[in-house]
């Protein structure tokens, strides 16, 4: 039966092509919003590490948050640490962390990041290779960063300024940066970053100035080990010379909470209204970029939905007109012992074949799409998409198409099931 029935299906090559390409669309747009939603989701939830404020420079909220958190948008400006040196403070009653952000500066096209040993423990992140940065210009490299650009422990290289690779933009009047660790991968931001001291980032924003270059340790590649405690506790010493420079800038304050409470709910107003910073809360945020993304996404499902639909009523009419053109086959068969039921299953077959082969084309067409996507994606953001991932939505998918092909197939099936022999091979 399904030999007959892939046969019946191929005598017609351009009417096949036509309801494949139809239920392929269809199947590969649904396809490709399921792996975006589902993998951009992710990145967003993972990269949220439990920060519930962020403190920076007056300006568009959600850009502040994309670029202090997701690091795929410009700073919305630099503040002081005299302006946010009271929530760097370890007694502050509400706060538990606060860890500062330096921005300004990338090494081909990959950020690079002045901050403290704390911002590994927003993400629980561990050593692949080498250690911890000790000294200005030394600098521990993601996993994403490392693989892509081939970096090794004691690699060199200038910054470039602004987040743009321009070979015009070199700060190459300073000593050269240092690769001293390599993190292992997590899925997170930190894959794409480049981390050092914020000493660094202001020595390298000097203007030309002269930098004395300091003879480099010998480096080993052996991963170090560190507790929590231990990245804290280095964390409060440099928060504490951190605070002693008042006229110096960074571009941020990522804030985690002692607990929640009527305060910590009033902390981001208060800051907004009563001071020149501006607060996020980084959830807040994140959904009202779902909520401006949401509206283009379901539209795109209904559009997905409606070819899926006009791809069934194509295979119905071709099914339907083939059925007039068959009646005498199907006669035949009923002379030679086939059932009326085996007719009825023989047509449901057709349909539904057609149904799996559009399917199976359009999660093609979806995983590959993107795949491309992907490398757009690690180009301009330094994100990628895994193109082999299979969703169990997908599986719904599936069953969705087969029910659309074998609706598509139903009355034709029902009118070979009702096949005269006798008034068909008379009229014939």
């Amino acid at each position: 039966m399904i030999r007959l029935a892939i046969k019946n299906i191929f005598h017609k090559p351009l009417t096949l092509a036509l309801s494949v390409s139809l239920f392929a669309l269809g199947a590969g747009l649904i396809t490709v919003l399921l792996l975006l939603n589902k993998q951009l989701g992710d990145q967003f939830e993972r990269n949220l590490a439990g920060i519930e404020l962020v403190i920076g420079a007056k300006g568009s909220p959600l850009q502040m948050i994309l670029c202090n958190m997701y690091h795929i948008d410009a700073p919305t400006g630099n503040i002081s640490i005299g302006e946010v040196k009271p929530f760097l403070n370890p007694k502050h009653p509400l706060i538990r962390q606060a860890v500062p952000l330096s921005l300004g500066d990338n090494y081909k096209g990959y950020r690079i990041v002045g901050t403290t040993p704390g911002f590994l423990t927003l993400y629980t992140s561990t050593f692949q290779q080498g250690r911890i940065w000790q000294e200005d210009f030394e600098v521990v490299a993601g996993a994403g960063v490392a693989d892509e650009l081939g970096l090794k422990i004691g690699d060199t290289f200038f910054s470039v300024h602004g987040f743009a690779d321009d070979d015009d933009m070199v700060h190459d009047y300073t000593p050269p940066f240092r690769i001293v660790g390599i993190l292992e991968p997590n899925g997170s931001v930190l894959d794409q970053l480049l981390l050092c001291n914020s000493a660094t980032v202001w020595k390298v924003h000097a203007h030309g100035d002269e930098l004395e270059t300091v003879e480099p340790p010998v480096l080993e590649a052996t991963p170090q080990e560190y507790s929590e405690e231990q990245l804290l506790e280095w964390h409060a010493e440099a928060i504490d010379e951190l605070v002693t420079k008042d006229n110096l800038d960074i571009t941020s304050v990522l804030v985690k909470f002692r607990g929640r409470n009527y305060q910590t709910l009033n902390m981001m107003r208060n800051i907004n209204e009563q001071t020149n910073l501006q607060a996020a809360n980084p959830a807040i945020e994140i959904n009202r970029l779902y909520l401006l993304l949401g509206v283009g996404i379901e539209a795109l499902q209904a559009l997905a939905i409606l070819i899926m639909i006009v791809s069934g009523l194509s295979v119905f009419i071709s099914m339907l007109n083939a059925l007039k053109q068959r009646k005498y086959e199907l006669a035949l068969m009923r002379v030679m012992g086939a059932s009326k039921a085996k007719l009825l299953i023989l047509i449901l077959l057709e349909g539904v074949l057609i149904a799996v082969v559009g399917y199976a084309a359009g999660a093609l067409i979806g995983h590959t799409a993107v795949g491309v996507l992907s490398g757009f994606m690690q180009d301009a953001y330094k994100y990628a998409l895994d193109p082999f991932v299979y969703l169990s939505q997908e599986f719904i998918l599936l069953f969705a198409c087969v029910g659309i092909g074998m609706l598509a197939a139903l009355l034709p099936a029902i009118q070979a099931y009702k096949t005269d022999i006798a008034s068909t091979l008379t009229q014939k």
